[in-house]
Order: structure tokens, then C-alpha cells, then sequence
């Protein structure tokens, strides 16, 4: 693998990295001293770029443990950091260490945060409290609160459409709720898709839903669901992964047909996947297994003779590539938006920070 660029945390360990929506060159890492435990947190702000290569350009402190980030999509300077009290704060480069905004009102703690990256006027959190809150970054009261009702590690504005909201939860399932539609008894919930639910059989069919190589489709146990994400190309297209070691790809026009691609091979809990805003079946996931796996979701291969792509046949999703340079927990990736399309940064519990290129992954 080419070289690899790479920043420290020292006495933090990071969960989450984020690159700017506004450079190649910045990105941020939210992290927390022991391992999430117990003590403080500290967002970094990094800069790339010669003649250092990676290194810190500014931190702000918390009191208690961060978790996730989001850049503002309204002002290229300012982040928002879910913390372990159950607050957002929201920071801006340009004031030293004390937070612009403090929004709190989840009573556990806040686990990720997401900008609305259409409207961009508002932007959502997620709690082990069961909720997802949604914010302006005028008004530190919040502006809705939809209930879950376990707890709830990830949660999404989905890019193609401003009013739907995505999470991924403890009870193995993802849930959608839908702002244009009438609050009533569900709270805008309008899909709800059993992630670990097998397809429904071959129409005809007296055995098992099969994959796309031809073997039965293998039995799953529900298990909590750490992370998820939305296609960039498709605006029905999920991914979830978790506790289980295997990522799963979901059609929301289908919420009960079981999953479109299976995508197996790490060895631990995938703790963090995002799709590739530069190809439709890429994605990334890192994991406690330490490696951080590039993979084609299988969408694209051609099935064996005799076999059709409906109900009960799900893809077979395969491994492109790893980057096994992080000795601890693999917490967190995240794509550059910019250039090329293979930029990638990944943190882990080992108090490090890499940038790497997912081409030269993707060309052994």
C-alpha cells in the first residue's frame, strides 16, 4: 500500500472523523480520553497539505466524552461534536475553546449528530435516551423530538431528500420517519425494516432464499446495529452494519424484502461504514477488528445461469481491499469529497489519525 499519512491524538482516543464539506484539505476528529469511558473529551481540527503533511491546527475540550461530529453546512468554520452528558455543542474556529451554542436535552448520551446537508438550516442528534432531536443553530431549544424508544446509535437526514430521517438502533432494526406526513401516534415513523430479517423465498420455491453464488442465505440472529448510511446515487438505497460482523444493504420501497446485498468478512462489530460519494456500489467500513475494509456491495455482478434477480436472491457484496495500519478499535471513516474519489481518513482507539488512498487499495 502507498504511503500513509498520519496525525496523533495524544490521551485521546478519536471516534469519529469527518472531512470538511468546504476543503480537501481540513478535517476533524472527535475523541475521548479513556477509551469513552470516564474524563473529557477533545475535538481536532487538522490541516493537510505540505511541507507537515497532516497535523493539528486547533482542538477545543469538552467536560465529558465526544462521540460523533458534523460539519455546519452553513458555515465552514463551525462544527457540532455529540457528547457523553447528552449535549451538543456547537464550536466555531474562529472563538477560542468555548462552545458559540449548547444544546441539551437528551438525558444519556448523545451518540451522533448529522447536518442537514440540503436545507442546511437545521441539523439532528441521536441518544442512548431513545430519541432523535432535531436543532437549528439559532435557538438552543430543540425544535422536534422523535421517539425511538431504544437506544439509537445512528441517525441521517438522507441527501436526496431534506424532510426523511434514517437511524439505526439496538432492537436490529432502521427506522424512518418522514417530516411531510402528519405527526399522529407514530411521530412521522412511516418505515420500519427488520434488519436482520431474511428475504422472503423464490417464488415457488420450497427451500431457502439463496445468494447470488447459489448458497442458501446463512441464518441471522438480531443483534444491535451500530451504524448506517445512505447511497449517494440511489435515493432507496441503505446500508447498516453492527454487532453481527456483517453489513447489509436495505431498499426502502421494501421495507419487509430483506435485505439486496450481504457483505461479510470482518472479524468483529463493523463500528462505522459510509458509502463512496464517488462510485454507486463502493463502500468503507472499519471495525473492532482494527481493519478498515473497502468493498463492492455486488450489485453489479452478474448472477449464475438460470438464477433472476427478484425476490429472495440478495447479492454477495466482496472485499476490494484493507488498510490494517491501526493497532486498536477502528472507530471511525469518512471520504474526501474532493479530487480523484479515493481519499480516505480512518481513526481508532490507538490515538491515531491516517489519510490513505482507497485506489491503491483498490488496484492490488
Amino acid at each position: 500500500m502507498a504511503s500513509v499519512l498520519e496525525a496523533r491524538t495524544p490521551g485521546f482516543n478519536p471516534y469519529a472523523v469527518k472531512y470538511s464539506p468546504y476543503y480537501d484539505s481540513r478535517l476533524a476528529v472527535a475523541a475521548s480520553s479513556n477509551y469513552g469511558i470516564v474524563g473529557n473529551g477533545r475535538l481536532f481540527v487538522l490541516g493537510l497539505g505540505p511541507p507537515n503533511g497532516i497535523q493539528i491546527e486547533k482542538y477545543f475540550d469538552t467536560n465529558d466524552a465526544q462521540y460523533d461530529l458534523a460539519w455546519s453546512e452553513i458555515n465552514e468554520n463551525q462544527l457540532a461534536v455529540a457528547c457523553g452528558d447528552g449535549s451538543i455543542k456547537l464550536f466555531d474556529l474562529g472563538v477560542d475553546q468555548f462552545p458559540v451554542m449548547n444544546f441539551h436535552e437528551h438525558n444519556r448520551e448523545a451518540f451522533s449528530v448529522c447536518w442537514n446537508p440540503i436545507t442546511k438550516d437545521t441539523f439532528i442528534s441521536s441518544s442512548w435516551d431513545g430519541t432523535i432531536k432535531i436543532w437549528s443553530p439559532t435557538r438552543p431549544q430543540s425544535l422536534k423530538t422523535l421517539p425511538v424508544g431504544t437506544c439509537t446509535y445512528s441517525a441521517q437526514f438522507s441527501p436526496h431528500n431534506p424532510s426523511l430521517i434514517s437511524c439505526a438502533s439496538s432492537d436490529s432494526h432502521i427506522r424512518l420517519f418522514d417530516l411531510r406526513t402528519p405527526v399522529t401516534a407514530k411521530y412521522h415513523l412511516t418505515t420500519l425494516i427488520p434488519a436482520h430479517s431474511p428475504p422472503p423465498p423464490l417464488p415457488g420455491s420450497h427451500g431457502p432464499p439463496l445468494l447470488s453464488n447459489g448458497t442458501p442465505y446463512p441464518g441471522s440472529v438480531p443483534s444491535e446495529i451500530l451504524t448506517h448510511d445512505w447511497n449517494k446515487y440511489s435515493d432507496t438505497l441503505l446500508a447498516a452494519g453492527g454487532v453481527d460482523r456483517t453489513i447489509r444493504t436495505f431498499d426502502i420501497r421494501n421495507p419487509q424484502g430483506g435485505p439486496l446485498s450481504v457483505i461479510s468478512g470482518h472479524e468483529f462489530a463493523v463500528r462505522k461504514l459510509a458509502w463512496s460519494p464517488h462510485a454507486r456500489d463502493i463502500l468503507v467500513s472499519a471495525s473492532y477488528d482494527m481493519t478498515v475494509r473497502v468493498w463492492n456491495d455486488g450489485t453489479g455482478m452478474p448472477l449464475p445461469p438460470g438464477m433472476q434477480q427478484q425476490g429472495g436472491v440478495v447479492n454477495v457484496g466482496t472485499e476490494m481491499g484493507r488498510m490494517n495500519r491501526h493497532t486498536e478499535f477502528a472507530t471511525g471513516v469518512d471520504w474526501c469529497l474532493f479530487g480523484a474519489g479515493g481519499w480516505t481518513a480512518s481513526v481508532g482507539w490507538d490515538e491515531r489519525v491516517l489519510v490513505w488512498d482507497a485506489h491503491t487499495l483498490l488496484r492490488r
